[in-house]
Parts: C-alpha cells; sequence; structure tokens
C-alpha cells in the first residue's frame, strides 16, 4: 500500500470523527482548536505524499480548507463531513487501483 493511501484513510477516518456532532465540536473545543491545526498539518502531509505519489489530491486540499474554516459551528461541520467522504472515498479508490 502506498504511503498517500494510509494517510488518506488516517485523516478520512479523524475528519469523520471531527463530523460526528457535539462529540467532533466538543473534542475541537475541548483542545483550544488544535485539533484543527494538527489536522491541518496532517492534510499538509498528506497533500505532499499524493503528488509525490500520483494519487488523487483533492480531499488533502478539501481538508486544508476545512482545517482553516471550521472553526464556524455549523460550516465547520459540514465541512468536515464532506471532507470525510471525499477522503475516504478517495482512498478506497486509490488503494483498489494499486492492487490491480
Amino acid at each position: 500500500m502506498k504511503i498517500s493511501v494510509a494517510l488518506l484513510w488516517i485523516t478520512g477516518l479523524a475528519e469523520a470523527f471531527l463530523a460526528i456532532p457535539l462529540i467532533g465540536g466538543g473534542f475541537v473545543i475541548s483542545t483550544g482548536y488544535t485539533a484543527l491545526g494538527v489536522m491541518f498539518v496532517l492534510h499538509a502531509i498528506t497533500l505532499f505524499f499524493c503528488f509525490r505519489e500520483y494519487s488523487p489530491k483533492s480531499g488533502s486540499i478539501l481538508g486544508i480548507i476545512t482545517s482553516t474554516i471550521a472553526w464556524i459551528p455549523g460550516i465547520g461541520w459540514i465541512f468536515h463531513l464532506i471532507t470525510a467522504a471525499v477522503l475516504l472515498i478517495t482512498a478506497a479508490i486509490s488503494g483498489n487501483r494499486a492492487r490491480i
């Protein structure tokens, strides 16, 4: 498995956790919004490996955007949800393509 595919799965699952109503928001607030900074860095690292391994980049780019605007309560939840879906679908498609 490529490193980029593994990172897509990790960031996708982390975004899915942050998209859980009340729990994800409570986690972000309890960390003093540091969780959004950590996710920004993880998405940037994933994007680097996606460029390096010619994997789809849309999920990581969307994740970087999400990390910068997710402090807005309702919009943050929607963006986390969309980003998680894009990342997980991209990881599944990229993982299957790597096996062929």
